[in-house]
């Protein structure tokens, strides 16, 4: 895989909403380390706590503002003086959204609309990279996959919804207003960090729990449905390279290529924790969604070609790595999510 250059890096103002969240922890992260100056957007919280990046304090800018709030995002980028804009930040829980439809078009439509119209605003971006996602494809028949592309958009739940609302808005604006925006669509991905409430970090937690604790049932929701998961250090790099070689106006698919079955995933997991044998699983309807995808397989085939991009990090060094994240920071095996 073609890793990200150093020199184009070095020194260059990025700016990054979602900064705080997983993905942008990892990126932010990267981005130091290549020796790039990073601003992040960051919403105030009654309670300022930002676990994701409390170790970069002191290497990154966060700059107060929201999504929804024009005005803070136009003066955030211009205090950055940023030159790349990774648009990173949703709600991007797939069952909250079905729990809270409005909210999350509030946030990730109007969110993204801002961001659209901030850049229409300061003229100091020379690549900006919307953040979309595999579940915007959805409803994939067997005979479409793997998914490319040019697949068919069917989205099956309120974020998936908001995510090709956004998608469309980012191209649109591409060909209206000529902004130099590249698309990517990522597949599942995970690794340190994950949100508890995704599901290979409730996976992973239970089984660290068996670890640390002993406990011997694993509960799952529907295991029927298969995905394609790749590990976060890959996809962040493949977010980097779409802004170093991507096309404007383009949109790339980002995924391993392969598929698996939840199912197949806790079996995966329990054995990276040696408890086969020792653990049972147990199925919770009350877990199945309203609307299910039941395949996701990527196509990476066009960023392999035009961006040199494919995964390298085995998928099961990448649930042993979140495995082992959650022995390491005990407090997070104690918060009872369900």
């Amino acid at each position: 895989m073609a890793e990200p250059s150093e020199s184009f890096w070095a020194d260059r103002s990025v700016f990054i909403t979602g900064i705080s969240g997983f993905m942008g922890s990892h990126l932010s992260e990267k981005l130091v380390s290549m020796g790039a100056k990073v601003y992040g957007l960051l919403r105030r919280h009654a309670v300022p706590q930002y676990p994701n990046i409390t170790h970069m304090k002191g290497k990154i800018k966060l700059i107060e503002g929201n999504l929804v709030d024009l005005p803070s995002i136009i003066s955030a980028l211009k205090e950055s003086q940023a030159s790349v804009l990774f648009h990173l930040a949703a709600q991007s829980y797939v069952p909250l959204s079905f729990q809270a439809p409005y909210d999350t078009y509030k946030t990730n439509i109007m969110g993204t609309a801002n961001v659209l119209e901030a850049l229409r605003h300061y003229e100091g971006i020379e690549k900006m990279q919307f953040a979309g996602s595999s579940e915007e494809y959805g409803l994939a028949y067997e005979n479409e996959l793997p998914i490319k592309e040019t697949n068919p958009l069917r989205p099956l739940s309120p974020y998936a919804a908001s995510k090709v609302a956004g998608d469309y808005m980012c191209y649109t604006h591409f060909k209206c207003y000529n902004l130099p925006i590249v698309r990517t669509r990522a597949f599942n991905h995970t690794g340190p960090r994950r949100g508890l409430h995704f599901v290979t970090s409730i996976i992973a937690r239970q089984v660290a729990r068996g670890i640390k604790f002993k406990e011997k049932k694993l509960v799952m929701g529907n295991p029927e449905p298969r995905r394609d998961f790749s590990d976060v250090r890959d996809i962040m790099k493949g977010y980097m390279l779409a802004i170093e070689k991507g096309k404007s106006g383009e949109v790339y698919n980002l995924g391993s290529g392969k598929s698996m079955s939840i199912g197949e995933l806790v079996k995966t997991a329990i054995k990276i924790g040696g408890l086969e044998g020792k653990m049972t699983v147990e199925i919770d309807k009350s877990r199945y969604r309203p609307a299910e995808v039941m395949v996701l397989q990527c196509d990476n085939s066009k960023a392999k070609k035009e961006l040199g991009w494919e995964p390298t990090i085995p998928f099961e060094k990448t649930m042993k790595d979140l495995i082992d994240y959650f022995l390491e920071n005990e407090n997070l095996l104690k918060i009872e999510e369900y």
